[in-house]
């Protein structure tokens, strides 16, 4: 995998935002003035708090959701084309280099047809017009994910959390992306299903050199999965920094936060919480100047006047935070 910091970008995301229209002519911004790049061969996790954003990112990205503002570039060979602004032609191509996992993998199936029915469908889609072609991409998806193919005659209600969820991780890799966009891929397994999935994924990625947006709320998950990690917070992104390098020294005060609600597998340690106080704000109504204000402990003046930038205070570690601006300001 790469580090993040090098390599050739295969997305790049500019000032992205995705509204929707609410009551009295608001909008919720489920997405907010979003720029990030993701680099090929690497795993970009993305945490928060549920209604955050970050699904509606991932969706965005795949253009599931059409973005207000904002590009998303793809690298198309070499040439970077915005998926916003493709034709009809020119985004089914690029579903072939880009695929989604969803997170129920029981609504991701027809539950009214076989799994036969469900794999074939979307090759005869893309092109694939021989049967026998069909069945050997088929064979070799379901290999990857430790399927047997005669499984295919079942219909998904019988079939296992994590047998299901594989499937829908071999019916994305059967057209051979280059992107697979995982959204709370693990979220709905038992613990124990949830490493076989995880360790099965990171072997997938090898063997194919794929790029991952792994979208979760389990940040163990992500530290698992990452080679960087997106922290948002409200629509925003707060902070973007290598995996090792957030965990060892988180600077935003809601990564911080985060971080120490992860359970400790140990009785005789004790970590110290640091609890958020207060409601996520709407994001309707957001506050002026930083949203987290109303939450953080660290608060100044200026935080409620004025909106921090993303900015870079380590090489490759970028905070949106007033207590940043320079070395001193450190918390």
């Amino acid at each position: 995998m790469n580090n993040g910091n090098k390599g050739e970008v295969v997305f790049d995301i500019r000032n992205l935002c995705t509204w929707f229209p609410a009551k009295k002519g608001n909008v919720v911004k489920a997405v907010d003035d979003v720029s990030l790049k993701v680099y090929r061969g690497e795993t970009l996790g993305i945490v928060g708090e549920s209604g955050c954003g970050k699904s509606t990112l991932g969706k965005s990205v795949m253009h599931l959701e059409k973005p207000a503002k904002g590009q998303v570039l793809y690298n198309y060979d070499g040439e970077m084309k915005d998926v916003t602004k493709l034709n009809k032609k020119e985004l089914f191509e690029f579903r072939k280099k880009v695929q989604m996992v969803f997170q129920d993998p029981y609504s991701a199936l027809n539950p009214m047809k076989r799994v036969y029915t469900s794999f074939h469908e979307p090759l005869k889609i893309h092109g694939y017009k021989d049967q026998a072609e069909r069945e050997q991409m088929i064979a070799e998806a379901l290999e990857m994910v430790n399927i047997q193919p005669d499984y295919m005659l079942r219909y998904p209600h019988e079939f296992s959390g994590g047998q299901r969820q594989r499937l829908c991780i071999a019916r994305a890799l059967e057209i051979k992306p280059d992107v697979l966009i995982c959204d709370e891929p693990v979220s709905a397994l038992d613990v124990s299903i949830q490493a076989q999935v995880l360790n099965l994924m990171k072997s997938i990625q090898k063997k194919l050199n794929l790029t991952y947006l792994f979208i979760a709320h389990d940040l163990s998950v992500v530290q698992y999965m990452s080679d960087r990690i997106v922290v948002m917070y409200l629509g925003k992104v707060v902070e973007v920094a290598d995996c090792r390098e957030l965990y060892d020294s988180p600077k935003h005060p809601y990564t911080r936060a985060l971080l120490t609600a992860i359970p400790v597998p140990d009785i005789h340690r004790k970590q110290k919480r640091e609890i958020l106080e207060g409601e996520v704000p709407s994001p309707i109504n957001r506050p002026a100047g930083c949203a987290f204000h109303t939450r953080c402990r660290h608060c100044m003046e200026e935080c409620r006047m004025k909106e921090p930038e993303l900015h870079e205070v380590k090489d490759g570690h970028y905070v949106a935070c007033h207590l940043y601006r320079d070395e001193a300001g450190k918390i």
